[in-house]
């Protein structure tokens, strides 16, 4: 499916489950992305984190609200499905999109500013560099007799700083590469919106409405 019609898929669900308190429909949608992801080979140690880490905090939460005592059976039964669709959903997402082939629909077909999307794809390429500097500036702390931890302001800053200064020099490498922002732009490769990535949109959508407002529980 084209990359931006699965984004634009994934964040009107995510929207209207939201607005909406239908348990069954989310469970449908949980099983949906589940097999999707197992069609795509998620690893079975990606698949545990995206299940363990939904389950504490949408357990602790409907324990919370158990606590309380002023929630309904069912609203708990919506709260506690309605945060494994939200990961679930992204999970699949993030693990079957790959980063440049999304940066190159949404400006091939989304129409997204070229600044926009190249900017996108940067950040997302220096988050290997980031946690790198980011272990070398508490290694430099460390041989100061100084620990810093995840909270600690002084990491932040300094890891601030370096970004600052990696921006400026990649836009100085985009502007020596021949970018020039508005410029008309070829592309190397081109990604194809077909009419079937509409048809899978459009029914995908109109499959949840139906299940939203039928009067499921």
């Amino acid at each position: 499916m084209n990359p931006s019609l699965k984004l634009a898929l994934v964040v009107l669900i995510a929207l209207e489950v939201s607005f909406t308190q239908v348990w069954t429909v989310n469970v449908v949608l949980i099983i949906v992305s589940l097999a999707l992801m197992l069609l795509n080979h998620v690893t079975l140690k990606r698949f545990l984190w995206l299940t363990l880490v939904p389950l504490f905090f949408a357990s602790a939460l409907v324990w919370s609200l158990t606590l309380q005592g002023t929630a309904s059976q069912h609203f708990l039964l919506v709260i506690f499905t309605r945060m494994f669709v939200y990961v679930y959903m992204g999970g699949l997402f993030t693990q079957t999109t790959d980063p440049l082939t999304l940066t190159r629909s949404l400006e091939q077909n989304a129409k997204l500013p070229s600044k926009f999307a190249y900017g996108f794809l940067a950040a997302f390429n220096l988050m290997p560099k980031i946690q790198a500097e980011v272990a070398t500036i508490r290694a430099a702390a460390l041989m100061r007799g100084q620990e810093l931890h995840v909270w600690s302001p002084q990491l932040y800053f300094k890891v601030i700083l370096a970004a600052m200064n990696w921006s400026d020099q990649l836009a100085a490498a985009m502007t020596s590469h021949g970018f020039v922002e508005g410029a008309p732009r070829t592309h190397a490769v081109t990604v194809a919106l077909r009419s079937r990535d509409w048809w899978v949109f459009a029914l995908s959508l109109i499959a949840v409405q139906v299940g939203l407002f039928i009067g499921l529980p």
